[in-house]
């Protein structure tokens, strides 16, 4: 066995997912938020709402399902967003026109760093693999994403980079 080939499939696995970017228009829309509940002050420059009950929020091309979300203002701004859900999901289209979903039990938007923070049995997948574990940082902007460290396992799969010349091999 090649030596170096564990050295090269590490590489490969980091650079992918920067590979694609989230969709650049997204970050310029308007944010959508709906639900059965909302209770809190949505008018307040700094405080949080929560809504609850089949939570759907939209920006641009990325749409995210939860059974609670917190919303967090500062400054009149949306700050951040915290989802609850067994399992919340998340979408988003990527500007070379693929899609990403992810599902954990917990995500965080943090919507001025661009950042979503996964948490609890993630699964986040695209056309080229899918990286699964107990923790993910994904920053939106980037489409750099970062895994693990906390002790636990990821599981990264990596997609052939011509899907009917791998199946063509098997046989």
């Amino acid at each position: 066995m090649n030596r170096m080939l564990p050295a090269k499939l590490a590489l490969i696995a980091l650079l992918l997912p920067a590979a694609a970017m989230a969709k650049t228009s997204d970050r310029n829309q308007p944010m959508t938020i709906d639900s059965t509940a909302q209770e809190g002050d949505m008018l307040s420059d700094n405080g949080k709402v929560r809504f609850s009950g089949n939570v759907v929020i939209t920006q641009g091309t990325l749409e995210i399902h939860a059974d609670t979300a917190d919303i967090f203002q500062k400054n009149g701004q949306t700050d951040r967003v915290v989802l609850h859900g067994k399992q919340a999901t998340l979408k988003q289209q990527m500007d070379d026109g693929s899609t990403m979903n992810g599902v954990a039990d917990n995500i965080e938007y943090k919507v001025a760093d661009e950042i979503i923070i996964l948490t609890g049995n993630y699964s986040v997948t695209s056309p080229k693999g899918t990286n699964a574990g107990q923790r993910m940082v994904y920053n939106t902007k980037t489409g750099n994403m970062q895994s693990g460290g906390d002790g636990s396992r990821v599981r990264t799969v990596i997609q052939p980079k011509n899907p009917a010349a791998a199946s063509q091999e098997k046989k």
